[in-house]
Formats: C-alpha cells, sequence, structure tokens
C-alpha cells in the first residue's frame, strides 16, 4: 500500500485509539505522517533551468564542466549545489560507463584450439582472417 494511503487512513480525533497506536497499526512512522516537503527556492529553480538548457546543448557535461559554465555565466554556485541539483533533476553526464567491453550472453563463444598444443616448428599453425575488409573510401 502505498504510503499516502495508509497517512489517509490516520485520524487524530479517534478516541478509541491514540496516534502512536493508529500509526504502529497503519504501519507509518512518526516521520513520515509529520513530514512536509519544503519547495525549492526561486534561485535554486532558476539554476535548474540553466542547468537544463545547458544540459540539452551538451549532454557529455558533468557537474564539474556545468559548475565552470555557471560560473562564467555569472551564478555564483558551487560543485556541491550543482551535483545535488542535477541529480535531483535526474541528469547524469553522458561517458562510457563501466563493464563496457562485456559480451553479451547471447553471442556465441568460440573455444580457443590451441591451448593445450605447443608451437615447435614452422608453419606447424595456420589462422586465418575472416573479419570483413573495409572498403576504400
Amino acid at each position: 500500500m502505498p504510503l499516502d494511503v495508509r497517512k489517509g487512513w490516520i485520524d487524530n480525533n479517534d478516541v478509541n485509539l491514540s496516534l502512536n497506536e493508529q500509526l504502529d497499526l497503519s504501519r507509518v512512522s512518526k516521520t513520515a505522517y509529520y513530514y512536509s516537503p519544503i519547495p525549492e527556492i526561486a534561485e535554486n529553480l532558476l539554476l535548474m533551468e540553466l542547468i537544463d538548457k545547458i544540459f540539452t546543448d551538451r549532454p557529455y557535461y558533468g557537474s564539474r564542466r556545468m559548475t565552470v559554465t555557471l560560473l562564467k555565466m555569472g551564478q555564483q554556485v558551487n560543485r556541491k549545489r550543482i551535483v545535488r541539483l542535477m541529480r535531483q533533476m535526474g541528469l547524469e553526464a553522458i561517458y562510457p560507463k563501466r563493464n563496457l567491453s562485456k559480451s553479451d550472453e547471447k553471442d556465441k563463444k568460440y573455444p580457443y584450439l590451441l591451448r593445450d598444443v605447443s608451437v615447435t616448428y614452422p608453419d606447424q599453425v595456420w589462422s586465418t582472417d575472416i573479419s570483413v575488409p573495409q572498403q576504400a573510401a
């Protein structure tokens, strides 16, 4: 059950059950019950709009380069703030991630046939290149 639905079950004016008992029964913590989110300040909304415009043009900008760009535009920001705002907006720089060279599970694996063969004389082992040659432009 979603939290907002469970919070709707709680009645402050109930005579039979205390607030703590109702919170226990509905499995809602006191912190979650009393929490009200604080809206972003106007300055952060302006920064988020600028970050969005810059990121649309250059999606490879991370927090460091984004901070430098905003400083050049005359904004007083630090990197921690930009990291927080970019994370809140769900923005992440485009770059090669880890495990990029892992093979796909569906690809066929060819066995290495020379594992236990010791090559001791010339022309004992031959190989062929079956790759497609590049066409000259």
